[in-house]
């Protein structure tokens, strides 16, 4: 069974970008490109639609990552804050 091919958001945008802005034709964009012109078709009317939002794809593991380290990142600046604002009440009170 052969396994489906995936492209890349920026591939499809560019293979797009070659019909709508450089005016060449879908069948020679596919040629081109050793793709379907079917699939050409597809990823234009998909991008007609979503404008973009279009080929969201199923992200990066970087993105994921990326994704979790803001997320403790934040965690970490609030954490902070709070044991600031302790200190500063900790250090107001009379001994």
């Amino acid at each position: 069974m052969a396994t489906r091919k995936q492209y890349s958001r920026e591939f499809k945008l560019e293979t797009v970008k070659l019909v709508t802005e450089r005016g060449i034709s879908r069948s020679q964009v596919a040629r081109d490109l050793g793709i379907d012109v079917q699939t050409v078709r597809k990823w234009i009317k998909q991008l007609d639609a979503d404008g973009e939002r279009a080929f969201p794809g199923a992200g990066h593991p970087q993105d994921e990552e990326v994704a979790r380290l803001r997320r403790e990142n934040e965690q970490l600046r609030q954490e902070r804050e709070i044991l600031k604002k302790a200190l500063g009440i900790f250090s107001r009170m009379p001994q």
